[in-house]
């Protein structure tokens, strides 16, 4: 029979490397800004959030997909804040988790350092997901298999083909608005599905 003494080492440890991960220093010289790692995890979650970076809203405020962006996510996902900012029910785990500063074209790419450094050690303490969002081609790129799609668009449309337990979307910036209309198969068909499986993970 499991008591609180079985489950305390595993809470333990996932606290001590959610501290590790604030303290992170890796990436300092290369920042803009001072590092500000933004993750959420509890032990029960059930859904797994893997982003590509934070960006200057969410830098500021210290909390996930702070931003439109987040908002669009979430009507997506069709969660709402309190079970989308449940540490036990939603883990969000960017592919770089400190905001990486201002490019020609918009926020530079998450650091590299990130996901190698930090995803295998946080997943390893997040045994009850079941569903695993991979939010843009930085995640699709990581967790997907070599060569499963050319594109961000088709791995998304190829959605149903991706290996159990995870599903590509497109990162949910305004520009998706534009991609949405031009691919309206993501609203009538993928976003039904991605709400049931929501519904079904968290069951």
């Amino acid at each position: 029979m499991s008591t609180t003494n079985d489950r305390t080492p595993r809470s333990e440890g996932l606290e001590e490397l959610l501290a590790r991960i604030a303290a992170c220093r890796t990436c300092a010289d290369a920042l803009p800004h001072d590092p500000r790692p933004v993750v959420q995890a509890g032990h029960s979650a059930r859904i797994l959030v893997i982003g590509q970076a934070p960006g200057s809203k969410v830098h500021a405020s210290g909390r996930a997909w702070d931003d439109d962006s987040g908002d669009r996510l979430r009507d997506w996902t069709g969660l709402g804040t309190e079970d989308f900012y449940d540490p036990e029910r939603v883990a969000h785990m960017p592919s770089g988790f400190c905001y990486p500063g201002k490019g020609e074209g918009g926020d530079l790419p998450p650091r590299p350092e990130c996901a190698p450094l930090w995803h295998d050690a946080l997943r390893a303490e997040l045994p009850q997901v079941r569903l695993t969002l991979l939010v843009g081609l930085h995640a699709q790129k990581r967790y997907l298999p070599r060569g499963f799609a050319p594109t961000m668009t088709q791995a998304v449309m190829r959605w149903r083909e991706a290996p159990p337990g995870f599903l590509p979307l497109p990162h949910p910036a305004w520009r998706s608005r534009l991609w949405m209309a031009r691919n309206p198969w993501f609203a009538a068909e993928l976003l039904p599905d991605l709400r049931a499986r929501i519904r079904a993970a968290l069951d």
